[in-house]
């Protein structure tokens, strides 16, 4: 009888999910960092205020991450585990994430408006300036929560479904969208590609996000009525929201916390309204610590979600051989 081997893919998923939670992100030659350097050095001779070229510029980024991904792919089976675990460490920021929370959370706790101010400008791209301390801390919670489905859930299903071409190609999209894909004068049209193949590449991780924070809900809470809680929450506010993929998680991660998340916010002197999702107290900074920890448990929740995934699809694909 032939023994079964480890597949390589879902052991890399499970050393890199362990690599982000023990070590944070690289702190120095960060490979994220680099691909967004070569990316504005890019945008220098591909930039027109035209989709086109946006469309370009996306093509030759995200093709040749992929191609790259698909070349050490092929390299000896041995190794695979390794370059996988080595690639979701670099593309997972649930360690950083959940660091750069409690940051906030604690200099709010001490009363230091300034410095909680200062620090969430690492987590969101409102103006944080006009904010009082609840503004901060519902910043903080809807930036962990968006986050935990692009920068936790998302690459662990993408590697699960594609390895290595996945893990690196989800991110390539993900970073340029937080580069270019924005409606400002400069990146309206140059920008669109970006933005719209974002929306594409995280609308299945976003619901997938929804029905794990229903799952921990419920687990936390042990309860059902928790998870029944989450999805009527969902189907009911978050087309308030003006995105496809944020607004369904946000308002997932309002129902567990028990908190009421949305209302206007403001980007470069705009004011954006982004719904009322949840219907219980507004967000303080006691949510914080709570949000810490739905985030731990849902990265955790979702790590072994791939791997299940990855195994799944193995076996799947022996099937359809025999």
């Amino acid at each position: 009888m032939r023994r079964r081997t480890p597949d390589p893919v879902a052991l890399g998923l499970l050393l890199g999910y362990a690599a982000d939670q023990l070590l944070g992100d690289p702190g120095r030659h960060h490979p994220v960092a680099g691909f967004g350097t070569l990316a504005t050095r890019l945008e220098g001779r591909t930039w027109a205020p035209r989709r086109s070229a946006g469309v370009a510029h996306e093509a030759v980024l995200v093709g040749s991450t992929v191609a790259v991904a698909l070349g050490l792919g092929r390299l000896p089976r041995p190794v695979q585990p390794v370059l996988v675990a080595a690639a979701t460490w670099a593309v997972l920021g649930g360690r950083s994430l959940d660091r750069e929370a409690r940051a906030v959370g604690t200099l709010l706790a001490d009363g230091d408006l300034e410095g909680a101010r200062q620090r969430v400008r690492n987590l969101v791209g409102r103006d944080p300036w006009s904010l009082d301390a609840d503004g901060v801390a519902r910043a903080t919670v809807e930036s962990v929560a968006e986050n935990c489905a692009d920068a936790v859930v998302a690459p662990l299903l993408w590697g699960a479904v594609a390895g290595l071409p996945g893990l690196l190609g989800y991110r390539a999209v993900n970073t340029l969208d937080a580069m270019v894909g924005h409606r400002t004068a400069r990146y309206h049209e140059f920008g669109w590609a970006a933005a719209r193949l974002d929306d594409a590449a995280n609308w299945l991780p976003a619901r997938a996000t929804v029905g794990i924070t229903a799952l921990v809900a419920a687990a936390r809470e042990r309860s059902w009525t928790a998870a029944d809680r989450v999805v009527a929450t969902v189907r009911r506010d978050a087309g308030q929201h003006p995105s496809p993929n944020a607004g369904p998680v946000e308002a997932a991660w309002a129902a567990a916390l028990g908190v009421r998340l949305g209302g206007s916010n403001v980007y470069d002197g705009s004011a954006e309204d982004r719904g009322i999702l949840g219907s219980g107290p507004h967000v303080t900074a006691r949510d914080i610590v709570p949000a810490s920890a739905l985030l731990r448990q849902v990265g955790l929740a979702s790590a072994l979600t791939a791997v299940g995934l990855r195994l799944a699809l193995r076996d799947r694909r022996r099937r359809q051989r025999h």
